[in-house]
């Protein structure tokens, strides 16, 4: 998965967490060209309208008709027709994963990977609203502040900041 340009390609899944005897759901859209976090929401449910919603919100970030396409994995939100009419009405195409092979959706799997060794496991929560609370701080974080070297340097918005000025 490589991208030349920023909104060419996108990737999407959901993950949980489960702290407190509670459960947690986190459905962002990352950016392939160089991870940025386009949106998310948060649910204590995995409900479809989280997914659409987090649509809605990447939608308003780009024009109708890009051609951009957006991957996830088979997921059952993601073979729901009001979620396939959006991409659809909105001119993304669809690509999902293979069946069995979650190595099609190794760059958010990834980006999960790294939100919980970075955040959830570091550190010890008073209760799932204050998770709620550092969630939402390091994705602000990852986006504005964490530093890769494959940017050289930069974090994810600044790098995409400077790739949309030069396009």
């Amino acid at each position: 998965f490589y991208a030349e340009r920023p909104n060419q390609k996108w990737v999407t899944d959901v993950t949980e967490f489960s702290l407190f005897g509670q459960k947690l759901y986190l459905s962002p859209i990352l950016d392939l060209h160089n991870g940025y976090l386009v949106s998310y929401t948060i649910s204590d449910r995995p409900v479809l309208s989280m997914v659409t919603t987090m649509l809605t919100k990447a939608f308003a970030t780009i024009p109708d008709g890009t051609g951009l396409i957006l991957h996830s994995d088979q997921g059952w939100q993601y073979q729901h027709k009001l979620y396939q009419r959006m991409l659809k009405a909105k001119g993304i195409r669809q690509s999902m994963s293979r069946k069995g092979n979650c190595l099609d959706n190794a760059v958010a799997e990834n980006f999960f990977g790294l939100l919980k060794s970075e955040l959830l496991y570091l550190q010890k929560f008073q209760s799932l609203q204050h998770f709620k609370q550092e969630l939402i701080d390091y994705l602000d974080y990852y986006n504005n502040r964490r530093i890769k070297a494959k940017l050289k340097g930069l974090p994810p918005a600044i790098h995409r900041q400077q790739a949309l000025s030069a396009a």
